[in-house]
């Protein structure tokens, strides 16, 4: 079917509803057919159908001449349809660009506004660096049109011209000027100005400076809303290169403030205050504090305005802004930012979220972060299936209905429905909520937080909403780094921090931590499912362990670590629980004031059996650290059940329990404390001034490892530590322990402190020995003696005295400790007596003073690095901004408008002035190789001999021989210079060097004369 129109196309897609693809297959053809064609009606419809479908997605590149044809039309509605066009399908690069520069110009030049229009609303799209310098001239003169809207296209012209070729904005820049100065200028004109000087004003705000007394009075008078927006963001950039606007803007924006109803040029005008500097320059003054209560005060109205989420958006990045210099005025409506964590829109909850973030203090924290947490653990998880139920939206949909012919398509919407079910929280969201609590408590190490043992419960109910994370098929979770993804391992890292900074708290932190690790509390702490939470038991078991003297229950935490599933954790959070497996053992073993008695030994017998039950499959880990640390633990815990089987319990007497319990193995963990260290503290180590890195440690290297290759070519025939090592006598052998290969006879004494002595001492010299060593130790509590030494010392005055009035039997713990109220000012001296482990469930004050460790460095004086920042960077440095037209227009920031060129731009010239040089001498280097030289040619030259010549007296008119001399490179000429022309001819160029290897004239055989290129020689 014949398409005669676009309307006929338009109803015709609409009629072949499913087959819609085949139709414009078709209606493309006849497009085709018809834009080929001579005449320019049917052309120009055919290319408006073109157009239509272009906007389909359908190319139409190839029409690039037909519609430079149709813009060539004398009349205007086909001109229109070829600009339309050629808008629509036109590129910079497009071939026929050259060709319509012609047409551009006659058109610029039409007498006919409207024709004039057609260029100015069609450069902008398809212009080119060439074109830009090209049009100049013409667009130029349009500035001073009669007609406003003719004015008003030529500046956005311009302005675009000036994107894509800077240059361009030189020499149009003092009509614009004049334009803006002129008074009586078309009120729609001076806003186009003023649009584009505010676009240009942040690159270089400086050239606009002189401009300001004539935006002020525009500002001043009004009148136009968005006019107004454009001034005020340009004096925002100006207010920093002058300080003296602060005052002269200060009274406008506030009536501005106070009397606009427009929300638009409200939110400018705070914009403008604060992005300015105004706010900031007149903080602590009480013109500021007013302006900051003004400004706060219309935020706030903003934000109560139901039904547009924008103003909302908008009111919020507002009060990020003036949070970073007036925090206590925006906590101070902290009841309407926070209705706004739990808006429907998502945007929305995240910049009050950021908001939130920075108006904490120390006397809003609790409530701000019990609400973040009511939120996360009310809220549902969003789901990727579109569940009705959690539909917050304002609308459920749009019906579409329009009737059989299609004449008047319209849209209803459905009856808006609302539950009273909380939003669903996406999981970025919930990371975002929690790092902000993590971040809000830990700002300044914990200088807002007056209650640890709040903040060591928050972070146990963080871990019951950690969302889950994606593990991948090597066991470990997806990413560059689990830290980073998983929150639960941030948490688990404050819980860290808190035990290991503050002091006072380690033992709630250890209970907290213990709580964590233990197993049967697992479904009440953690997540229901997935394996959220599971990063935060790294820390937990490092902390029961490290502090395992704080715990409550160690022997069920030991039982917790040896859980089965403990095997199934990732390789990292395991390698600690064998570290923190052998730290509580040694709390639980190494008990020196209890005596060795058979249950006693039979439980930690049995202790170590379960440990080393535990380990033995580990050593086949895949992790080489979890390897590492099974194999050593597990020889340990065999050398201490060795010990443990060697020392005789008793149940009548005290016995001293084995010393590889008490004292080794606690030593191994025992020792200075840990303390946090700054991040940068190792950089700040000194490096040693004697510190040679090439320098060989030790000189005879090479012969020490050629004698240990002799030394391994031996006979091990008698040696059995190489039979054991390396000979398998067969499939069972059995392997013997380190103890058992160091057993010492049964007639020796198994103490440690014992000495070989006895091998080559006499007994005068023993005795002696031990008797000093008697009264050396006789004060160490630390030093157990054997036999008679160990009774002797158990017997001390203070032991004496509290024995004669205890008892034989002195239990410690019976005694109730006194709480002396020493502070209270009334005259009750009454103590209250509490029971030891009741002293946690006793009031505590409101405040509570905590001395909390900083991090340790080498340079105290640099402080910053062990403290965070004060307060989150809400005010981000500004960016580059992105033109809308996509072009880029850093070449602008180096155009200077105003006087001289910069000195970049003096720079630049230099170099293209470099470079035209060097393509100068580039030529005549390539011209020199490629002239034609003779071979075997001298490098003193040659002589070239010229016919002689007779005049009317028989005498030579002229010889001239040309050589070249090194150093000189002067050609030799004689007498008369009117015949320098044919030096080319005859192989000699101006300079006198030879070109041309063949003598012009055939050499007569007469005796040649040599001339040298010194002083003249006749011939």
């Amino acid at each position: 079917m014949f398409e005669k129109s676009l309307y006929d196309l338009i109803r015709g897609l609409r009629h072949h509803k499913g087959n819609e693809r085949e139709y414009i297959q078709e209606s493309l053809r006849e497009c085709r057919k018809e834009i080929r064609t001579n005449d320019i009606d049917l052309k120009a419809t055919a290319l408006l159908k073109l157009t239509y479908l272009e906007m389909f997605g359908y190319d139409m590149s190839w029409a690039s001449f037909n519609v430079l044809e149709v813009m060539s039309s004398p009349k205007y509605l086909e001109k229109r349809v070829g600009y339309l066009a050629a808008v629509q399908s036109f590129r910079p690069d497009t071939e026929v660009l050259m060709l319509a520069e012609n047409l551009l110009k006659k058109d610029l030049t039409s007498p006919t506004p409207t024709t004039i229009s057609l260029p100015l609303v069609a450069i902008p799209h398809v212009i080119n660096p060439s074109m830009a310098n090209s049009l100049l001239s013409d667009l130029l003169p349009r500035l001073t049109h009669s007609h406003p809207a003719i004015r008003k296209k030529t500046i956005v012209t311009l302005y675009r011209l000036a994107l894509v070729y800077p240059e361009t904005l030189r020499p149009a820049w003092p009509k614009i000027k004049e334009r803006l100065q002129d008074e009586n200028e078309d009120p729609s004109v001076t806003a186009a100005i003023v649009n584009v000087v505010c676009e240009l004003g942040w690159r270089r705000p400086q050239d606009f400076l002189p401009l300001a007394p004539r935006l002020f009075d525009l500002l001043v008078q009004g009148g136009n809303n968005w006019m107004g927006i454009k001034i005020i963001k340009l004096f925002a950039t100006l207010t920093p290169l002058e300080p003296r606007l602060v005052k002269k803007l200060l009274p406008p924006l506030t009536t501005i403030i106070k009397t606009t109803p427009a929300m638009s040029l409200l939110y400018e005008c705070i914009n403008g205050i604060v992005q300015g500097g105004i706010l900031e320059s007149i903080e602590g003054t009480a013109e500021g504090d007013e302006i900051a209560r003004l400004c706060v005060g219309k935020l706030r109205g903003m934000l109560v305005v139901e039904g547009d989420p924008n103003l909302k958006y908008v009111a919020l990045l507002a009060f990020q802004k003036i949070v970073t210099s007036h925090p206590y005025l925006v906590s101070l409506h902290q009841d309407v930012i926070l209705e706004c964590v739990d808006d429907a829109d998502i945007s929305i909850r995240m910049r009050a979220l950021d908001l939130v973030a920075g108006m904490v203090n120390g006397e809003n924290l609790v409530p701000l972060v019990e609400r973040l947490l009511r939120q996360l653990q009310s809220a549902p998880i969003v789901s990727t299936v579109d569940d009705p139920a959690n539909d917050r939206g304002d609308f459920h949909g749009v019906e579409p209905r329009a009737d059989s012919e299609d004449e008047e398509a319209e849209e209803s919407l459905r009856r808006e429905k609302r539950n009273n079910q909380p939003p669903p929280l996406p999981e970025d969201y919930r990371l975002s909520v929690m790092t902000n609590i993590l971040d809000m408590c830990s700002r300044d190490i914990y200088a807002n937080i007056n209650d640890f043992e709040w903040y060591i419960g928050v972070l146990v109910q963080l871990v019951s909403v950690c969302p889950a994370v994606k593990i991948s098929v090597s066991g470990h979770a997806s990413g560059a780094s689990m830290v980073d993804q998983d929150i639960s391992y941030r948490v688990g890292q404050e819980l860290l921090n808190v035990a290991v900074r503050v002091k006072a708290m380690r033992a709630e932190a250890a209970l907290a931590a213990q709580s964590l690790v233990m197993v049967d509390k697992r479904d009440q702490l953690f997540p229901a499912s997935g394996n959220g939470g599971q990063g935060v038991l790294e820390s937990a078991a490092w902390i029961v362990g490290e502090y395992a003297q704080e715990l409550s229950n160690p022997n069920t935490v030991i039982n917790s670590l040896l859980h089965a599933s403990t095997t199934l954790l990732p390789s990292h959070i395991l390698a600690v629980y064998l570290q923190a497996i052998l730290k509580v053992f040694a709390v639980l073993a190494g008990n020196e004031q209890i005596s060795w008695t058979p249950e006693r030994r039979q439980t930690i017998s049995l202790m170590m059996a379960r440990i080393v039950y535990f380990l033995e499959p580990l050593v086949t880990h895949p992790s080489i650290e979890v390897q590492e640390r099974a194999v050593e633990y597990i020889e340990l815990m065999r050398l201490a059940s060795e010990a443990a089987n060697g020392q005789n319990p008793s149940s009548d007497e005290f016995v001293d329990p084995p010393l590889l319990l008490t004292q080794a193995i606690p030593s191994l963990f025992m020792g200075m404390e840990l303390n946090p260290v700054a991040p940068g503290a190792q950089k700040k180590v000194p490096i040693p001034d004697d510190l040679d890195l090439d320098h060989p440690i030790n000189p005879n290297l090479q012969s020490l490892l050629r004698q240990a290759n002799q030394d391994f070519h031996v006979d091990f025939d008698d040696d059995d530590v190489y039979e054991f090592y390396y000979k398998k006598s067969g499939p069972e052998v059995r392997v013997e322990t380190a103890a058992q290969r160091l057993e010492v006879p049964e007639s020796q004494s198994t103490s440690y402190q014992q000495a070989d002595e006895t091998d080559y001492l006499d007994p005068d010299t023993l005795a002696r020995k031990r008797a000093e060593r008697r009264d050396r130790y006789k004060d160490d509590p630390f030093y157990i003696g054997s036999g008679s030494e160990a009774v002797s010392r158990s017997s001390t005055p203070l032991h004496n005295i509290l024995k004669n009035n205890n008892g034989d039997e002195l239990d410690i713990d019976s005694i109730p400790i006194m709480d002396l109220q020493l502070s209270s000012s009334g005259g009750d001296s009454s103590a209250q007596t509490r029971q030891p482990h009741d002293v946690a469930s006793s009031s505590k004050p409101r405040r509570r003073r905590f001395d909390i460790v900083g991090d340790e460095t080498i340079d105290t004086d640099s402080s910053s690095d062990a403290r965070r920042s004060s307060r989150p960077d809400t005010l981000n440095k500004s960016k580059g901004k992105k033109s809308l037209l996509q072009v880029d227009s850093s070449g602008l920031g180096a155009l200077s408008l105003e006087g001289e060129c910069p000195p970049d731009a003096e720079q630049r010239e230099a170099e293209e002035r470099a470079l035209r040089e060097v393509e100068r001498l580039r030529l005549e280097m390539q011209r020199a190789a490629e002239r034609i030289h003779a071979k075997d040619l001298p490098d003193e030259g040659m002589v070239v001999r010229r016919k002689k010549k007779r005049g009317k007296g028989g005498m030579p008119e002229t010889e001239k021989e040309v050589g070249k001399e090194e150093g000189e490179g002067v050609g030799v000429v004689k007498k008369k210079k009117k015949k320098k022309s044919k030096k080319a001819e005859e192989g000699v160029d101006a300079d006198g060097r030879i070109e041309e290897t063949e003598p012009a004239v055939k050499p007569k055989k007469r005796k040649k004369r040599v001339v040298d290129l010194g002083p003249e020689v006749p011939v």
